[in-house]
Parts: C-alpha cells; structure tokens; sequence
C-alpha cells in the first residue's frame, strides 16, 4: 500500500499555502482577477505563499482543488436541501470524514441562496459560462445577483439580448425550485470544469514573477515594497524574472538612449555577445554610427566569452533598466493596458 506524506495528505497545508496553490494551478490571468478582490493584507499573505511555494506533486495539488470544488459544491446543496442533504451528498462523494470536516467549515459561516456560488465568479468569467443560455435561463441568474454584478453582464450581451433579458427579468414572478436548482446545477457543472486541468508543478519565483506582469502598477508596486521589505532576496530575483534581457526590444527608442547613457560600451560588447539579432538591431539602432562600429569592433575582438559571464552582464544591463523605471525615468510597456490612446 502506497503510503502519503503529510503534505499529500493535505493535513499540514495552511489556508493561506492552499489559497496559494489554488491561485497558481487556475493561472495567472484568473489569479490576477481574484487579487483585485482581496484586501491589502490578503494580498501580501498569499504572495508570499505563492512565492515559497516551490514544487508541488500532482496529489497534493489535486488535494487542494478536490477540496475547493467540494465545498463549493457543499455551499450549493447547502441552498438546496440544508445541512443534511449537503452531508449525505458528501460522504457518498467523500466519505463521511471528510464530509463532516467540510460542513464543519461551512456552517454557521455561509448564509446560502440561490446562485449563491455564482456570486464570486467575476462578471467577464460568468459572461463566459451563459452566453448562449437561452434568455429565460440568464434572466434567472442574473435576477439572483447584485446589480453590481448583474449590470456588466447584461451590458456586454448583445444589444438584442439584452432587451429580451431586461424584459424576462422584469416580468419574472416565482419559478419553480426544481428549475431553479436544475439551472444551477448545469452552471456549476460548467465552473467546476475550470478545475478539471492536470497540474504537475506550482508556485516559486517565477509563477509569481508571471502573476504580478498580469495585475495593475499599484499592485504590483505595493506587493513588491512589501517584498523588499521582508525579504529583499526574493524581491530581487522576482524582479529579474518579471523583465528578461530579451524584453529590451519592448523599450520605446528613448528608454533606449537613457538606458545607454548608463551603460559602459565595453560592458555593452559582453551584454550583446550572446544576444538576438533583435536586440542588437534595437541597441545599434539608438546608437550613433560610429559607438556602433566601436562596440561591434570589441565583440569582435573579445574572443569566445563564457556564458556566465554574458548572462550576468545582461542581468546588469536588465538592473539598469529597473532602476530607471523605479526612477520615472523610463516606462516598461509590459501590455496594451499600460497605453492611453
């Protein structure tokens, strides 16, 4: 018999080290949406979990999300049938231990209503799983919701659906409960497809480096002050990982020029020496011809260079760049996002 290890078993991962896991294996683009929804605080937590998460095996990742799938479940039968139900549900999924330890955590925390579980998708997600229900079935879901919430769905409908929904909300009196929870049965069913994927490896350095490229400036910045502050280590080599030397041809010609301006032209040869056709052309191009010529004429005539020797003077060049950002000095477009039109 194959035994598991504590942390296969889940029994030593914190809440905060499973909210970590969770929001690595769903990617970062869902993760970078979820982050909007958490408090200052919340969000330096789990940071920090994200960042020593490391590698992950396979069970315990599955672990983790079996168990937020089956207390979503758990909050939905919980708006069906009440506790009860919710428990003999359970234990035919997940036995009866594990069924209690689920219930124990949901009860007397949720206040369960219809579509309650929908309440936490973000509108662009829930626009995804109902478009093309049939205007009844969205009118049902939406009528469930907060206008806060209902408001960017039904706005992102197009334009003749949108009457027809408005209209069926409207007019909507009581709907029988079994189609009701039919309804949400179908669309839970669709959500918890999101969690279906195979995740081998998460966490570390470099799946934070990719979560914190995806959210705002603010909360970049705010995530990484906290960083440096409480461990200056780590929040350098995120900072690496979030631009790479091959991020050089992103720069506008100006950054460029500035970034030049700091580099020394015999380090520039070494930085160059194993770089793209890309990023030389985009370097030589902020050039005069004749610093040009001079850097090509080194590289030339350096000879072979080690590989750990070119890396580090590009990882210089990268720190040049960062701190002229930091600065306002210079503007790394990471995305479309960071350009007003």
């Amino acid at each position: 018999m194959v035994r598991r290890s504590k942390a296969e078993n889940g029994t030593d991962l914190t809440g905060r080290k499973k909210a970590a896991i969770l929001l690595v294996a769903l990617g970062p683009e869902i993760a970078a949406d979820i982050y909007r929804n958490l408090t200052d605080a919340e969000i330096e937590q789990v940071t920090v979990e994200i960042a020593a998460l490391g590698s992950m095996s396979a069970d315990t990742i599955n672990l983790v999300l079996e168990e937020f799938y089956h207390t979503a479940m758990a909050q939905q039968v919980l708006g069906q049938g009440g506790i009860q139900k919710a428990r003999d549900i359970l234990e035919k999924a997940v036995g009866p231990k594990k069924a209690l330890e689920i219930i124990a955590r949901l009860q007397g925390v949720l206040q369960v209503t219809p579509f309650d579980f929908v309440k936490r998708v973000e509108p662009e997600h829930l626009l995804n799983f109902i478009q093309g229900e049939h205007p009844q079935t969205i009118a049902l879901i939406l009528s469930h919701l907060s206008p806060e919430q209902a408001a960017p769905v039904i706005s992102a409908l197009p334009p003749e659906q949108q009457a027809e929904v408005a209209l069926r909300i409207a007019t909507m009196d009581q709907t029988a409960p079994e189609i009701t929870r039919e309804v949400e049965r179908v669309l839970e069913r669709k959500i918890a497809t999101v969690l279906s994927q195979e995740f081998t490896t998460v966490g570390g350095v470099e799946a934070l480096a990719e979560l914190l490229n995806r959210v705002d400036r603010t909360t970049e910045r705010s995530i990484m002050e906290t960083l440096e502050a409480e461990n200056a280590e780590l929040a350098d080599s995120i900072k690496k990982k979030m631009f790479v030397f091959e991020d050089v041809v992103l720069l506008d010609d100006r950054s460029i020029q500035q970034v030049l301006k700091e580099v020394d032209q015999r380090e520039l040869a070494v930085v160059l020496k194993g770089s793209s056709d890309d990023v030389k052309q985009k370097i030589f191009s902020n050039m005069s011809q004749r610093a040009a010529e001079i850097v090509k004429e080194d590289m030339e005539f350096m000879g072979p260079v080690r590989v750990r020797q070119v890396e580090e003077a590009q990882q210089r060049f990268v720190s040049v760049i960062r701190r002229l950002e930091e600065a306002g000095e210079i503007t790394i477009t990471r995305s479309e996002e960071d350009l007003i039109t």
